[in-house]
């Protein structure tokens, strides 16, 4: 099913919290709304979902206009982030609720509820009370209950944030599998840049109500519009510096450390302001350049170490590499960077 929002606000009172946005989902994609706490990606979520009614523009479900239908007549499946199951009944009672409903004879929702929890691997927990089940499987029952209702769009609202780690990773590649085998169209709403990277095949980035940008999340990632996007995604962190162009390189601030340019901004005139973004992949293995400072903290994360750099201004440059026993807490350091893959934008935060 094809998700369109044509020129979509939401206000509460005198509050615009979603002022004319443009967004169209195609049929079958997974996408995520990612952004900060505040940014209205839930209030988007809720609204396509019927739970809040739309404030002006359109939404509409392949040629459908849905803007002012009731939640019931929309058939969505929503996944909330406390999975929302009922305590008194079983999984296949939470699981076969939406059937009941309609009041389907018994032996066709005993094959429904079977068939959803063989695809979501629940089959044995079928007689258990949420109470009895762990975090993960709570997650399970949940979509399994969304999908039962065979629904035009799945709609995730943050489902792994009271999961731990080794869930999360578990229930991200399940989430997506679950997807990709159903064919389903599915909003993931998130502020976990990880999350969204792994399970979309595009993301829809939010700030203050608006979409700054949205792209595939290797694309998102290379290419950003503007700082702010380029700060969201990667894990470790993008570091900035800030300097001033000079003959096809940055003459960093407060120090004498000059960064060649990419080649496409090799012409850039002189003395124009500008902003550096640097990935901690591009530190330390290859490249022209050069960045010079002392290791000020090393974080073991396994087969890798992230490095923290401090530089002779006072600015912090990450490294991430495979575990190197030459290097120390306090050691000076001399690393290699590739230059040509520094992001660079201008004073406002775009990029150049």
């Amino acid at each position: 099913m094809r998700i369109t929002l044509d020129k979509f606000s939401k206000s509460f009172g005198d509050t615009r919290v979603i002022d004319n946005m443009d967004l169209q989902i195609a049929d079958g994609e997974m996408i995520a709304l990612l952004g900060p706490s505040g940014c209205g990606k839930s209030t988007t979520l809720f609204s396509i979902c019927g739970i809040h009614q739309v404030s002006g523009g359109r939404i509409l479900f392949g040629e459908r206009d849905v803007t002012h239908t009731t939640a019931q007549s929309r058939n969505v499946g929503v996944v909330f982030q406390n999975y929302a199951l009922y305590p008194h009944m079983t999984v296949f009672e939470n699981i076969a609720f939406p059937l009941s409903v309609r009041k389907l004879d018994r032996k066709d929702v005993e094959r429904q509820v079977q068939a959803i929890a063989e695809l979501v691997h629940i089959p044995e927990l079928l007689q258990r009370r949420p109470s009895q089940l762990s975090g993960g499987q709570q997650q399970r029952v949940a979509l399994a209950r969304a999908l039962i209702r065979r629904p035009d769009v799945l709609l995730l609202d943050e489902p792994l944030a009271n999961l731990d780690a080794k869930l999360r990773l578990e229930m991200r590649s399940e989430i997506r599998r679950i997807q990709q085998e159903t064919g389903i169209t599915a909003i993931l709403v998130t502020h976990d840049q990880v999350e969204a990277m792994s399970m979309c095949d595009r993301i829809a980035i939010m700030k203050g109500g608006r979409i700054l940008q949205i792209d595939s999340p290797t694309d998102m990632y290379n290419n950003p519009i503007n700082d702010f996007v380029a700060g969201f995604l990667g894990n470790p962190p993008i570091a900035f510096l800030d300097g001033v162009a000079t003959g096809g390189a940055v003459a960093l601030a407060g120090s004498d450390l000059r960064l060649p340019l990419p080649p496409h901004l090799a012409t850039l005139n002189s003395s124009t302001p500008v902003r550096v973004g640097i990935r901690p992949e591009l530190v330390g293995t290859r490249g022209e350049a050069r960045i010079c400072g002392k290791i000020s903290f090393i974080e073991t994360q396994g087969r890798e170490n992230l490095y923290d750099i401090t530089m002779t201004n006072g600015a912090v440059v990450r490294s991430i590499q495979h575990v190197r026993e030459d290097i120390s807490l306090g050691d000076e350091i001399d690393w290699p960077l590739d230059s040509g893959k520094l992001l660079v934008f201008d004073q406002e935060g775009y990029r150049l």
